[in-house]
């Protein structure tokens, strides 16, 4: 069975566009792969400059990756920095990846555009970090979408570099694209985010669920009840797409002949969230009453990430003529 690898930044909370883009697709994976998951603390410094807050994002992050259905009895499930070869790996694959290939990413430039204040180290090498978190476990499969290509390419570049200078070690892991579609927050406008505040979290209650959707932009064209709808530009339409197990096609056709109102179609949003969401909030909300046991899970998952990081890191020190 193939190996997958995948990350999440540990943010807090998760929204249902992480659910959309990316949640849903690791629990499917499970069935498919040896998968490993990953919640990058050491990435999350790279933009840090207050980590009073990182303990608790990360366990709020695993309560949502388990709630979600990450099964440990499955997959390996762990924080980075628990796995500490992950950072020596890192400094020695940093030996052999020239440094105009680190500059040229669109991603470091952005980010020190964005934090000027804070242009460090980490951040230029953050490339060479994320293809040590997948070579670590010689992952084959990393899930990505489209935009994220460019940045496994280089993983690929760095990993083929490194097997050309000292002998076949890694194997270059292939995308399996999935659809990660673009999810536009309740404003109608930018992407779901919880900086923006135009999300909605998953560990929501069903009674804040409704609240927030009842806030959502819908057809800006519609001005009233009467008004004929617009569909294909309505934000809660487009989610209700997400949220449906069939494309609501009736829906539309009501919603263009003004047989139902924005109102309508918000609760009935609502309801479709909290549908597919509460089997996710119930097994959330168990874990949330015994934080010892996420504790448990995440170092089980490091001891097993570790079992594996122990044999890639020798192997590479050996073929580097360190040991």
């Amino acid at each position: 069975m193939k190996r997958v690898f995948s990350g999440v930044r540990p943010t807090g909370r998760s929204h249902i566009g992480n659910y959309l883009g990316a949640l849903q697709n690791w629990v499917k994976l499970q069935n498919e792969y040896q998968c490993i998951y990953c919640i990058v603390d050491i990435h999350a410094l790279t933009t840090l400059e207050d980590t009073s807050g990182l303990q608790r994002n990360i366990h709020e992050m695993a309560l949502d990756l388990l709630g979600v259905g990450i099964d440990p009895a499955k997959s390996i499930l762990f924080v980075q920095s628990h796995v500490p070869e992950v950072m020596q790996l890192h400094t020695l694959l940093s030996m052999v990846t020239p440094l105009g290939w680190l500059l040229r990413v669109p991603t470091f430039k952005e980010k020190a555009r964005l934090q000027p204040q804070n242009v460090n180290y980490g951040l230029v090498g953050y490339p060479v970090l994320m293809t040590s978190d997948i070579v670590l476990y010689k992952a084959e499969v990393v899930p990505v979408g489209e935009d994220q290509l460019p940045h496994l390419e280089l993983a690929r570049e760095i990993a083929r570099r490194f097997n050309i200078l000292f002998g076949d070690t890694f194997p270059e892991p292939a995308a399996k694209l999935t659809e990660f579609p673009l999810v536009v927050g309740l404003d109608g406008k930018e992407k779901m985010s919880k900086q923006l505040g135009n999300d909605i979290e998953i560990a929501l209650s069903e009674e804040e669920t409704t609240a927030r959707v009842m806030t959502a932009v819908t057809d800006p064209a519609r001005r009233y009840r009467t008004d004929t709808g617009h569909p294909e530009i309505c934000n809660v339409y487009h989610l209700l797409e997400y949220f449906s197990p069939v494309k609501p096609d009736e829906i539309a056709a009501q919603c263009r002949l003004a047989q139902i109102g924005c109102v309508d179609c918000k609760k009935l949003l609502a309801q479709r969230i909290n549908a597919t969401l509460r089997p996710a909030r119930e097994r959330r909300a168990a874990l949330s009453t015994d934080p010892q046991r996420v504790k448990d899970i995440l170092a089980d998952g490091a001891r097993r990430a570790a079992v594996i990081a122990r044999e890639t890191l020798q192997e590479v020190k050996q073929k580097m003529g360190l040991i």
